[in-house]
């Protein structure tokens, strides 16, 4: 009863904003919208009965979602290990992050719908342009979530690790990515997101090449297919929110994780250890056990 309490507590809210947004979608589609103007916005009867039901477009739309999907994993990807990689050498020293940092911001504030159609005539407009510019979306947020990880250990581990005499290596492999993992993963719930408007927004841009999930919007709206149209845009809506809620679930049990393990080395395994009295001294209730007793003599 208890799980079935939390499940209706997490899902009722949304449940209900849902009902909310399709009953506004309806009231807006036969209530303000005459029958000749109501091609604007269709049902969403309609919609799915097009979109999804009819099985030559359902084809269509989840073949487009698997091209994009591959755009934006491969993108994460290499954002990932770039993100991480340019982090790790910023946190060594802060003269590389002085002099690193600036530029990992300039690549946040390129206008990448500017530089999309360079992209195209720089690498062609395949897999290679559109996967740059998941790369270029998705890169920021990764690195400045790690570096603010590498940054944060505590001080006390630091001097734990020096008074061990762990060199650089070790403190980076022992201490630090451990303790920055959840914000490393923060960094990609937030990059998975962006890497998928990515790989749409080249679709948008390049239309050539394999059919992406942006590619069909876009020829949708020139065919003036609405239900297609906004049967795609619901797809590409579903599987960001699916990304999202997958690193959502990695990076609560990376949390769980990283809570159940955060004793330092070296530190005692837990409160008996740390309960367990020395062997130079007696136990500070035989102390006072010795110190209340009358003395015989």
């Amino acid at each position: 009863m208890k799980s079935l309490g939390r499940l209706a507590a997490g899902a009722g809210p949304p449940a209900v904003v849902f009902v909310l947004v399709l009953a506004a979608w309806y009231a807006v589609s036969y209530l303000l919208l005459a029958p000749r103007r109501r091609f604007l916005l269709p049902p969403p009867h309609d919609v799915v009965r097009v979109g999804f039901l009819d099985p030559d477009n359902r084809a269509e739309l989840f073949a487009a979602l698997a091209v994009s999907a591959r755009v934006a994993v491969i993108g994460l990807a290499i954002a990932t290990v770039i993100g991480v990689t340019g982090a790790v050498v910023m946190a060594q020293s802060r003269w590389l992050e002085r002099s690193l940092y600036p530029y990992a911001v300039v690549l946040q504030t390129i206008p990448i719908l500017a530089m999309v159609p360079l992209f195209g005539h720089w690498f062609g407009f395949g897999l290679t342009a559109r996967v740059l510019v998941c790369v270029l979306v998705a890169l920021f947020p990764i690195v400045a979530n790690t570096l603010f990880g590498l940054r944060s250990v505590e001080r006390g581990h630091h001097d734990l690790f020096t008074l061990h005499g762990a060199g650089r290596l070790t403190r980076l492999w022992k201490l630090q990515l451990p303790s920055a993992l959840p914000s490393i993963v923060t960094g990609l719930r937030i990059s998975a997101g962006l890497s998928v408007i990515g790989a749409i927004v080249g679709d948008f841009f390049f239309r050539r090449g394999e059919r992406g999930i942006g590619i069909l919007i876009d020829l949708y709206r020139h065919q003036f297919a609405p239900e297609r149209m906004l049967a795609a845009v619901l797809l590409a809506s579903a599987f960001g929110v699916a990304v999202f809620m997958l690193f959502g679930l990695v990076a609560r049990r990376v949390t769980a994780w990283h809570a159940a393990t955060d004793d330092p080395p070296g530190a005692p395994a837990g409160p008996a250890a740390a309960r367990e009295p020395s062997g130079e001294s007696p136990a500070p209730d035989e102390e006072t056990r010795s110190a209340k007793e009358p003395s015989r003599h």
